[in-house]
């Protein structure tokens, strides 16, 4: 498709009729161009509302992220002149994945927490999203204590406009239960989400993949598998869930290896441009774990690679192949803690 000639409409037109993924933001991004060139700061910034949400939940968290410090600045030039709410509320998107990324420091970070603070505040909203988030932030630095004083605050508060929905908000407790290792705690929370009282856009899509390791490892293997089958449906083909296809691997390798192998084939070329570091990083983890199984196989395997791949001429090496993966992810896993002060993804990595 030639973008060049058409309008900032027909462009728009153009995006809103698209599923989300490159192709979309490619049309918006060029949307933005013909925004900019023509000062048209309204344009700007609805363009960059699409780039914001379908970055956030289509692996492209950085587009959005820099968009949104677009739309933010605008903002605080022109607070009168583009809607408040809707700018709040993907905030929460950007802070949902701003730890993902080693290069941004926790003073940054906590420092888009205080301004989100002080932004909700001025319109009326309660702390509970601040809370919410910095339980969220805490978990993610790897400081599970941390994170459990901001969850005991938030669980003491009432839900205001700004929260997120029901099925969000447990799937995020099962998250982190998931974290801290409490395999009967994160079955129990999920078991609403699971028996479908909640649901919403990406739950339970996000959910299913949190228990099968704990219920793996209560020795409920039967129920596992009934729903791994039915979360890897749920996720198929949404590259924004690399995480959780890593996380299926990780299971699959457990008890199907072979059927793990064409997980990780469907999506390893997905991967190599997936803007979000962790997600990738736990996508290699168990990618590695899944090799070094099949390493101790008898048959040789020969696994698809896309063209371009590093290891596109050791296809048939799985020993070769584990260590590959393995060391992009401790690369990961070591910008990470040494961002966050401490060695959690690296001894996560090891537990894995």
């Amino acid at each position: 498709m030639n973008l060049t000639g058409m309008s900032f409409e027909e462009l728009m037109d153009e995006a809103y009729d698209m599923p989300g993924g490159k192709a979309k933001l490619e049309l918006l991004e060029q949307a933005v161009r013909v925004a900019d060139a023509a000062g048209d700061l309204d344009q700007g910034f609805e363009a960059r509302s699409e780039i914001v949400e379908t970055g956030s939940f289509h692996g492209y968290p950085m587009k959005a992220l820099v968009a949104f410090s677009w739309q933010l600045g605008q903002y605080d030039k022109n607070p009168d002149r583009f809607d408040s709410f809707t700018l709040l509320w993907s905030y929460k998107w950007v802070l949902d994945r701003i730890t993902s990324f080693p290069e941004i420091s926790r003073v940054q970070i906590e420092n888009l927490l205080e301004d989100m603070k002080i932004r909700f505040a001025a319109e009326g909203y309660s702390s509970r999203s601040y809370h919410y988030y910095r339980a969220h932030i805490f978990a993610e630095f790897g400081e599970l204590d941390n994170s459990q004083a901001e969850w005991d605050i938030v669980q003491a508060m009432d839900l205001d406009e700004m929260s997120d929905c029901p099925a969000c908000e447990q799937n995020r407790l099962v998250e982190f239960l998931a974290k801290r290792g409490d395999d009967e705690g994160t079955v129990k929370a999920a078991e609403p989400i699971l028996k479908g009282k909640m649901s919403c856009g990406e739950v339970p899509h996000v959910t299913i993949s949190k228990v099968l390791f704990p219920l793996l490892r209560l020795g409920r293997q039967q129920e596992a598998d009934k729903l791994q089958k039915k979360g890897f449906k749920l996720v198929k083909g949404n590259r924004d869930f690399l995480y959780h296809q890593g996380e299926h691997i990780g299971y699959l390798t457990l008890t199907d290896p072979i059927k793990a192998l064409e997980v990780f084939e469907e999506y390893i070329a997905s991967s190599l441009d997936h803007e979000n570091p962790v997600d990738r990083m736990i996508f290699n983890a168990y990618t590695a774990k899944l090799f070094r199984k099949l390493a101790g196989e008898s048959i040789r395997f020969q696994v698809k690679l896309p063209a371009g791949h590093p290891c596109e001429h050791q296809s048939g090496e799985v020993t070769l192949l584990a260590k590959h993966f393995q060391q992009d992810a401790l690369a990961t896993a070591e910008k990470l803690d040494k961002r966050n002060g401490n060695d959690y993804y690296t001894a996560l990595l090891q537990r894995l």
